[in-house]
């Protein structure tokens, strides 16, 4: 049986949370989203900045979230007009990515300044 560490739970659920919250309402919103689960995502985006990176994964997340927050706005540019059997996917691909960067933004800047101010220490 493995030994798990319990440092990073409460930060590894607020992303896990985070991630199915936001796809859930990107989804399920056909292109409006809801201005509360904006706020929950974006509360879940400071938990998961404070908590769950550990100072040697500092590098890996910048570099994984800042790649997602890329593409997700890349995305939101180009895929508005498109549609499937009258379901406008379009709107609905761009509300997921759009509410992925509400959550992954602030726990991108979050964990940006804490590996800077590390930095200058």
């Amino acid at each position: 049986m493995a030994i798990r560490s319990k440092e990073n739970s409460l930060g590894a659920w607020a992303f896990l949370i985070g991630v199915v919250l936001a796809l859930a309402a990107g989804i399920l919103s056909f292109g409006e989203l809801n201005p509360l689960m904006l706020a929950v995502l974006v509360i879940l985006g400071v938990i998961v900045g404070f908590v769950n990176v550990s100072s040697k994964d500092v590098n890996t997340f910048l570099m994984a979230a800042v790649s997602l927050v890329i593409v997700s706005f890349a995305g939101l540019q180009g895929i508005i007009d498109a549609q499937i059997l009258n379901i406008e996917i379009g709107k609905m691909v761009s509300a997921t990515l759009g509410s992925l960067l509400v959550l992954l933004v602030p726990a991108t800047i979050i964990v940006a300044l804490k590996s800077l101010f590390s930095i200058a220490q």
